[in-house]
C-alpha cells in the first residue's frame, strides 16, 4: 500500500509518497496548473496508480481546481484538518521545525497510521455539488446583505432618523428596492424634506413598486417633512455621500442574493432527493438546497442518523471526568447546516401540528428554553429526514409525529 500526501500552497505544491513501512518513496515539487498537475498524476501512475486500485491522497484543503483532479476515478481523497496534521508534527519532532516537504511527509504518514480515523471527501454528485455551490453562495450573499444592511442602518441613526422612522414599517426597509431609491434621490433629510408628491411617486415606479403608490408618497412627504434634529449642514452633507458609498454595496449585495436564489430555484428542484426534502414542513427551495448542500447524497457519509446528527450539532455531547459529568451542547459542527436547523426548526413550528407539539412538550414538560427546544426538534426531524432519504419515502405528519398529535388532540 502507497500513501501520497500533498503540501498544498496558492501557486506550489508539495507532494511526498510513502509506503507501508513508512520510507520515503518520491518526493516532487509541483506547480498550480494543468503541466503540475500532469507531473502529479504521472508520478502516482509511476507507483502503480490505477483506476481500479487508486492510491489514497491527503491534503489539507477540500477544494480548488488540484482536488478536483484529484477525485476524478474511485481515488478516495481525506481533507485533513490543518490542526489535526500540526498535532502529528508534533508527535516526531520535539524541535517545532517545519517545511513544506516536510509536512507533505506528515500527511501521507496520517493516511498511513490512521487513515481508518479520518473521512474521505463523499462521492457526490455533480448536480448536488452545483446546488452546494449556488446554496452556499446565496447564504453569503445572504449574511453580507445583512451585515451591510445593519452599517446602513448605524450610519442613518447619527444623522438621517427620518428614513429609519419611514422604512420602519416595511420589512427587512432597507434591502427594499423602494428604500434605496428614495435614498438615492434624497441622500440627506434636507434634500428629503424638499422631495414633492410627484418625485416621490417616481422613485416607487422606479423600485417596480405598481399598487398604493399615492399613499406611500403622501406618508413619506408626512414623515421627512415633520421636526427632525439635524447635523450641521457640511457634515450632513458627508454623511449622506458615506451613505450613498454604503448604499452601492447593499445594492450589489441585494442584486447578488436575489439572482443566486433564482439559481437556486432552477438547480435544485432537477435533483432526485428535491422531492423528498421539500415534503418536510419548514423547508422551501432555499433552506432545502443548503440541507442537500450540506449533507450532500452520498448515502454511504454517515454510518447511520447519529452521525448525521453529530454532524450538524443537534445532539448533545457528554463530557465526563471522574464524579463529574455534563451533558451540553456541540461546538464542533457545520455551522451552516447547524443555522439551516434553527430556520427548518422555527418554520416547521406554525408548519407542522406534530412538530408545534414536540416543542410545546419540551417547553412545559421538560423545562428547555427556546433554543434548546428548537434544537431537540431540528434533532428529531433531521433523523427523521435521514430515514426518508435512506428509504426512498416522503414524509407523513402521522408517521413522524404519532405521539404529540394524539396530545394535541
Amino acid at each position: 500500500m502507497i500513501y501520497c500526501g500533498i503540501d498544498w500552497a496558492e501557486r506550489t505544491h508539495d507532494v511526498a509518497l510513502v509506503d507501508d513501512s513508512g520510507q520515503l518513496l518520491a518526493k516532487r515539487h509541483i506547480t498550480d496548473d494543468a503541466a503540475g498537475y500532469r507531473m502529479l498524476l504521472d508520478l502516482l501512475a509511476e507507483y502503480g496508480d490505477t483506476g481500479e486500485n487508486p492510491i489514497p491522497v491527503a491534503i489539507e484543503t477540500s477544494r480548488g481546481l488540484l482536488v478536483a483532479v484529484l477525485r476524478t476515478g474511485k481515488r478516495q481523497v481525506f481533507a485533513i484538518n490543518p490542526m489535526a496534521a500540526a498535532r502529528y508534527r508534533d508527535r516526531h519532532s520535539v524541535s517545532r521545525k517545519k517545511s513544506d516537504p516536510g509536512d507533505a511527509l506528515v500527511l501521507a504518514n496520517v493516511l498511513r497510521t490512521d487513515m481508518r480515523a479520518h473521512r474521505a471527501l463523499p462521492n457526490d454528485s455533480d448536480l448536488a455539488r452545483a446546488v452546494a455551490v449556488l446554496a452556499r453562495a446565496q447564504q453569503d450573499s445572504t449574511w453580507n446583505r445583512q451585515q451591510i444592511s445593519n452599517q446602513l442602518r448605524s450610519l442613518l441613526r447619527e444623522y438621517y432618523p427620518a428614513a429609519l422612522a419611514a422604512f420602519e414599517p416595511w420589512k427587512n426597509g432597507l434591502c427594499r428596492p423602494e428604500a434605496r431609491e428614495i435614498l438615492k434621490a434624497a441622500p440627506t433629510p434636507t434634500r428629503a424634506a424638499r422631495l414633492t408628491r410627484t418625485q416621490l411617486q417616481a422613485a416607487l415606479k422606479r423600485a417596480g413598486r405598481k399598487r398604493g403608490i399615492e399613499t406611500e408618497a403622501e406618508r413619506f412627504r408626512q414623515v421627512f417633512r415633520a421636526d427632525w434634529a439635524h447635523q450641521p449642514a457640511l457634515v450632513e452633507d458627508a454623511l449622506g455621500k458615506q451613505m450613498l458609498a454604503l448604499l452601492v454595496q447593499l445594492e450589489a449585495a441585494c442584486t447578488a442574493a436575489d439572482d443566486l436564489a433564482k439559481a437556486i430555484e432552477e438547480a435544485f428542484p432537477q435533483h432526485p432527493d428535491a422531492d423528498i426534502i421539500l415534503s418536510f414542513p419548514g423547508l422551501g427551495v432555499q433552506l432545502g438546497a443548503r440541507v442537500l448542500a450540506e449533507i450532500g447524497d452520498d448515502r454511504t457519509r454517515f454510518a447511520d442518523a447519529r452521525g448525521l446528527k453529530a454532524y450538524a450539532g443537534s445532539s448533545p455531547i457528554t463530557r465526563a471526568s471522574g464524579k463529574k459529568s455534563s451533558i451540553t451542547r456541540r461546538w464542533v459542527k457545520n455551522d451552516r447546516l447547524n443555522h439551516v436547523g434553527y430556520l427548518w426548526a422555527f418554520s416547521a413550528i406554525t408548519a407542522s401540528p406534530g412538530a408545534k407539539a414536540h416543542y410545546r412538550r419540551r417547553r412545559d414538560d421538560h423545562g428547555d428554553w427556546h433554543a434548546a427546544a428548537q434544537r431537540n426538534l431540528f434533532n428529531r426531524m433531521l433523523g427523521q429526514l435521514y430515514h426518508c432519504l435512506q428509504n426512498r419515502r416522503m414524509f407523513e405528519e402521522d408517521t413522524a409525529f404519532p405521539t404529540e398529535l394524539a396530545v394535541a388532540a
